[in-house]
């Protein structure tokens, strides 16, 4: 048995947007390390990133819809969203600690200053799908998988990310600091018992 036809555009396809999500997450991560010039906050991130992707699944499976073409290319949009959600938070946390603040101190102050920008733009995006997800008009329905995968994977991701994302920080900063300690520490020389 020999696939043919549409099933293998598709496959082609799929494998093709697969690439391009798995090259956009190495270099949001490149960028993202020389814009905040280390290796650890692009991790903390693209935590986000399964958490959104979960939640498109989530809405995909809930509407009846298949992960399509146009479903993977709204995945592909929903990550470049929900990372600037957690770029605003990261980058305003990593200000308050260049200003004197300890670690849980800069979160604790962060979600809440942050929280209306990063709600404004997830509504507004959430709100412009939602056209394209009631599938109005001629042809509305082959753009309601890349809608519903958006807006599901919005509303999981902008509840999640004030949670995920500070609780990643810390954990990685505590392990950050425990690592430098036990690097910096001096070894001492082995006692010799003499008879």
């Amino acid at each position: 048995m020999v696939l043919g036809g549409a099933s293998v555009a598709f496959r082609d396809s799929f494998g093709g947007l697969v690439f391009a999500l798995i090259l956009g997450i190495l270099v949001a991560y490149m960028v993202l390390a020389s814009q905040f010039n280390s290796f650890l906050h692009p991790v903390t991130v693209l935590t986000i990133l399964p958490l959104s992707i979960a939640g498109a699944a989530f809405a995909l499976l809930g509407s009846g819809s298949t992960l399509n073409i146009f479903s993977m290319i709204g995945l592909l949009l929903l990550m470049g969203i929900v990372k600037k959600n957690s770029i605003i938070l990261v980058d305003y946390t990593n200000q308050l600690r260049r200003e004197g603040l300890a670690t849980e101190a800069a979160l604790l102050k962060a979600g809440p200053v942050r929280l209306r920008p990063i709600l404004m733009t997830s509504v507004a995006t959430m709100m412009a799908a939602v056209p394209a997800a009631l599938a109005l008009g001629q042809g509305g329905e082959i753009r309601r998988p890349m809608a519903i995968a958006v807006i599901g994977g919005l509303v999981i991701s902008t509840a999640l990310s004030l949670l995920v994302v500070p609780a990643f920080y810390l954990l990685a900063d505590r392990a950050k600091v425990r690592l430098t300690r036990a690097v910096a520490r001096p070894s001492t020389p082995p006692v010799v018992e003499t008879p």
